[in-house]
Formats: C-alpha cells, sequence, structure tokens
C-alpha cells in the first residue's frame, strides 16, 4: 500500500495541474493499481469534484472523463450499440465486477500498460485524448509519448461508423490477457489492427487493400497472416512469444470474420 501525507479534493484542472508538476505528489484515478505500490508521496490529488465522470453523446464523437470507471462503460447502451458491443467485451473479463466499479478508463489510458484490454480496444477505435496542456492528440500518439505531469481529461472516440470486433485469450476468466487483438473496418480507411498485451503496450497495423473489403475465409487468413508477420512478440510467465505469435493469427482471423458478419448484417438491414 502507498503512503501519502496530504490529501487533496482539486477544485480546478488548473491546481491539480499545479500540484501534479511536483514528483512528490500524484493524481488518484481508481487506485486499482496503485493500491499495490509502495510509494511514498507528499500529497495525493484526487479529481473527483471535477464532473469528470460522465460520459457524453456529441454529433461526431463519444466523450468519456477521465474518471468513468470501466464498469460504466461496460453498462453504457449507447458505446455498446455504436461499438457493436466491442467496448464491453473488451472490458467485461477485467478481475470483476467490484474492481471495475473502482478502476477508472483515464487510469488505464494514461498508464498505457502493455496489458491494458481498453488501450488496444480504443486504438482500434481512433481514439483520441484531451491532455490539459497537450491539447488533443491520437491516442496511437499518446501510447508512443513518454510519461510526464500533464493530465488526461477525457477520451475522444470519433463516430465514424466503424464496424469493430475485440478478441482476446486468457489462462484464467479474470486474468491478464495473453493476446489482446482490436479490429476496425470502414471502406474508406481499411482495416486497422491493433494487438496488445504482446507482452508490450499495443501495436497497430493498417491494411487497405481493397481485396479485403469483403474478405472470404481465404482472404480473412491472408490478412490475418499479414498482420502476424508485422507484429513483434515476446515471452513472459504467461506464454511464449512463439505461442503469443500463433495466437494473433487465430485472434485477428476471428475479428476480421465477426467484422464480416456485421457488414453482411449491416448489408441486409438496408
Amino acid at each position: 500500500m502507498f503512503h501519502a501525507k496530504n490529501y487533496v479534493l482539486a477544485e480546478s484542472l488548473e491546481e491539480a495541474w499545479q500540484l501534479n508538476q511536483k514528483r512528490t505528489n500524484k493524481i488518484l484515478g481508481g487506485m486499482a493499481w496503485m493500491k499495490m505500490s509502495k510509494q511514498n508521496y507528499q500529497s495525493v490529488i484526487d479529481l473527483s469534484a471535477l464532473h469528470l465522470d460522465q460520459i457524453e453523446e456529441q454529433e461526431d464523437a463519444f466523450s468519456i472523463g477521465c474518471m468513468v470507471s470501466l464498469h460504466t462503460m461496460e453498462t453504457d447502451s449507447r458505446l455498446d450499440t455504436y461499438f457493436h458491443g466491442a467496448i464491453r467485451e473488451s472490458v467485461r473479463h477485467i478481475v470483476g465486477v467490484q474492481f471495475r466499479n473502482c478502476a477508472t478508463v483515464g487510469g488505464s489510458i494514461f498508464g498505457r500498460f502493455g496489458f491494458s484490454d481498453v488501450l488496444t480496444c480504443f486504438m482500434a477505435l481512433d481514439a483520441q485524448v484531451e491532455l490539459y496542456k497537450g491539447g488533443i492528440l491520437p491516442l496511437r500518439q499518446f501510447a508512443s509519448m513518454p510519461y510526464d505531469n500533464d493530465i488526461l481529461v477525457r477520451i475522444l472516440l470519433p463516430k465514424k461508423g466503424k464496424l469493430v470486433s475485440y478478441q482476446s485469450m486468457r489462462n484464467t476468466a479474470t486474468d491478464f490477457p495473453v493476446l489482446a487483438v482490436a479490429a476496425s473496418f470502414d471502406p474508406q480507411d481499411g482495416w486497422l489492427i491493433c494487438v496488445g498485451a504482446r507482452p508490450g503496450k499495443a501495436a497497430a497495423v493498417v491494411c487497405q487493400e481493397p481485396h479485403f473489403s469483403c474478405p472470404d475465409d481465404n482472404q480473412a487468413e491472408q490478412l490475418a497472416s499479414f498482420v502476424q508477420g508485422q507484429v513483434s512478440f515476446g515471452s513472459n510467465m504467461r506464454a511464449s512469444a512463439a505461442y503469443r505469435s500463433h495466437l494473433c493469427k487465430v485472434l485477428v482471423k476471428r475479428a476480421v470474420k465477426e467484422i464480416a458478419a456485421q457488414s453482411s448484417e449491416k448489408r441486409e438491414s438496408l
């Protein structure tokens, strides 16, 4: 458990940012992972009073405040319908409901953990992050940036009408993923496939080949092989690099076939 001398309930983002510039201070999220550390802090900064725990649907995007819990996202019907259940699928395996009621999306994204289901899924949705000082950046760019003392205010999910699928493999139901795959597709941008828990943070692969726009089983196999060849894998206590490479092909193919089924259903409904 961490220790802190002072607790500050921030009254503004500016106050929180100013306090967070000291290396001995720390922003609190849901404390899901932070509570397991043994760090000593001068002050911990709570953003709970800043009304950043809301999901707002705008004309061109969903705006998700940094203090929104994973369970709130999991049960939001608007996100579930628009993104074909992918966000719910990406978080429903994470530990348990009690944990997901505490863990925040801001903590998940700002941490940029290699095992993060949320980071993998949101990257495939072309998500953007809004930083207090850094402004709005693509999540794929933010994920590769070094850690700093800025504050993640909210995440923006563009409403591009993408078809999307989330797939993962776990050794046990509530464990970290051995490998995670999020795929999205639209005719204009083609395929965006993100592979997480490699065990490094999610890597993105873009494929705009026109013959993969309506893939049959053979083309899904080819696309999965292409992604497998573009991503590097490592070994840890959960799996070897070779096993993760094999899983990548399997999970990408499943995601592509699920999206193909969504596309077929969409055409039939027109």
